[in-house]
């Protein structure tokens, strides 16, 4: 295990069909190791960094714990968009700068 015991010691522990705490369904078969996979991915949307995850789950490698963080087309289109962004606020800065004639260090670099 990683560096202390993480939040998901259960490994292969299988629930019995039937109802959750919550009232829902509990698919058969379902383990609740197969939450590492959930766990991860919705701990790292959330901003948690990759060490964060490794000590929730106890993983000792960053390869243990990328292997149960997923990524999706809609979180692709979140990255992108974030990205976009950055970008557009970058060349209006830049612009702004210009247009005051003040250089403000860094260029964004454009094609001619």
């Amino acid at each position: 295990m990683g560096e202390e015991a993480g939040a998901f010691p259960a490994y292969g522990v299988r629930a019995q069909e039937g109802q959750g705490a919550d009232g829902g369904h509990i698919p058969k078969p379902f383990r609740f190791y197969d939450l590492h996979h959930t766990g991860h991915t919705l701990s790292t949307r959330s901003g948690a960094t990759l060490k964060d995850t490794m000590m929730c789950a106890g993983q000792s490698s960053e390869k243990a714990a990328l292997i149960y963080q997923h990524s999706d087309h809609e979180w692709q289109k979140e990255v992108a968009g974030g990205l976009d962004d950055m970008v557009r606020a970058a060349r209006q800065k830049a612009a702004e700068q210009a247009a005051q004639g003040s250089s403000g260090g860094a260029q964004v670099v454009r094609d001619s």
